[in-house]
């Protein structure tokens, strides 16, 4: 089970902001029985087991951090896929679905005015 380049160095990326505030979690991200890829493996798995269709980064986050927290978690080696989408920037709003417009003829028995560019 893999999460995405991307989706692993994000995860990185905070837990290492986290561990840097904290020393106390510092210790925790040392542990040898937890890795990175043991700590995607159990986000997709949790994500997967909840059968939600999506969580907040901070939701993400907190699993991380839990993954580290505890030592009592057994390690997920084939977690079930998941599809990751990145979230939108802070402030950004999320795009909304887009439907297609629905072509339809309108008859009119008014002839409509023909215009010249060269009218003033």
């Amino acid at each position: 089970m893999k999460g995405t380049i991307s989706f692993k160095n994000t995860i990185k990326a905070h837990l290492d902001e986290v561990a840097a505030k904290d020393p106390l979690f510092a210790e925790n991200l040392k542990k040898e029985k937890k890795t990175i890829d043991g700590c995607v493996n159990y986000i997709l798995d949790r994500v997967k087991k909840t059968g939600n269709n999506a969580f907040t980064d901070d939701e993400v986050f907190g699993m991380a951090i839990h993954y580290y927290d505890e030592d009592d978690i057994k390690e997920v080696t084939s977690a079930p896929a998941v599809e990751i989408k990145h979230s939108a920037s802070i402030g950004e709003k999320p795009a909304k679905a887009v439907k297609p417009l629905k072509k339809e003829k309108v008859k009119s028995n008014v002839p409509s005015p023909q215009s010249s560019l060269f009218e003033l």
